[in-house]
């Protein structure tokens, strides 16, 4: 993309997120405060008490306007002010509790607001907005913090976003043919047909409400457990999330009384294959096959428990 398209295209998109927010309008959120006003009152409601100084600095706002909102705000009831404890000549700006009611009714606002944008998308676009946002920030904003990882039980929807974002990443990035989201499918419906919580189970890796990363457990029978559909998205690599999911299958395996946790892989996954070398499996066959297209060298590895 040219340096022209790029600009044009971030424009475009500023223009159209300003619009989705309303954040140009005159009163933000029906209320009788304009954006700048609502972000000044929440950052204040949001500490137990702030200086004007880290305010201007914080919200990169000129130190004259600010000085003239917060006067407002005096006014109004919403703010109110005290020497700081360490140093008398520095104040410190706390909400009143006519500013938290306030303050709590924008934030009530601000949620239903984007609530009912949200619910007009359809099962899945909902997460994939929330990606690209995460997407947006993390590359554009230095110091932005990853959203901390979650592992939680599947639920409803969760295996149809495994078949999904297996298929289309082996697709993608190792030119695997349609036999491949065949073989997830398969997996994953005999995982839901017959599933048997006392002996198997479905780990997803969540960060920020959106799913990043999966496993599962199934009984092979004869004492032996199954470790299946391992994946981490690309965007959370690099956090130690598939380790955490090995661990928590073999931990379960264990603790269910497995002699045995076995796994099928490919050669080409480097990173999965360096984790089930570090958590002890060890491969006991391998072999050539197309079973996706491409030649690729199958490999079994087991985890004696």
């Amino acid at each position: 993309m040219s340096d022209i398209a790029l600009i044009e295209t971030a424009r475009d998109f500023n223009r159209f997120y300003t619009n989705f927010l309303g954040l140009l309008n005159k009163a933000y959120l029906d209320s009788p405060y304009t954006l700048t006003d609502a972000r000044i009152l929440f950052e204040i409601g949001s500490h137990d008490g702030v200086s004007a100084t880290a305010l201007a600095r914080d919200l990169h706002l000129d130190p004259a306007y600010l000085s003239r909102i917060l006067k407002r705000f005096r006014i109004e009831g919403l703010i109110e002010t005290n020497a700081a404890p360490a140093d008398l000549r520095s104040q410190i700006i706390t909400v009143t509790d006519r500013g938290r009611e306030q303050f709590e009714e924008l934030g009530r606002r601000a949620n239903a607001q984007i609530a009912a944008r949200f619910d007009m998308l359809a099962a899945g676009e909902r997460e994939a907005a929330v990606r690209a946002m995460g997407t947006i920030r993390a590359l554009l904003d230095p110091t932005a913090k990853p959203a901390p990882s979650v592992i939680r039980a599947h639920r409803a929807g969760d295996i149809g976003w495994i078949v999904q974002s297996q298929s289309r990443f082996y697709t993608e990035e190792y030119g695997w043919d349609l036999r491949f989201e065949a073989l997830v499918a398969d997996v994953a419906a005999k995982f839901l047909a017959n599933f048997d919580p006392a002996r198997e189970y479905c780990w997803i890796a969540e960060r920020g409400g959106v799913n990043v990363g999966s496993i599962l457990v199934t009984n092979g029978g004869d004492g032996i457990a199954k470790l299946r559909l391992l994946y981490v998205d690309k965007a959370a690599r690099g956090l130690g999330l598939g380790k955490l999911l090995v661990d928590e299958c073999i931990r379960f395996a264990r603790q269910k009384g497995y002699r045995e946790l076995s796994l099928w892989t490919n050669d080409m996954l480097d990173t999965a294959r360096a984790i089930y070398v570090k958590s002890g499996f060890r491969l006991v066959s391998e072999e050539r096959h197309r079973m996706f297209g491409p030649e690729a060298n199958g490999q079994t590895w087991v985890l004696d428990l």
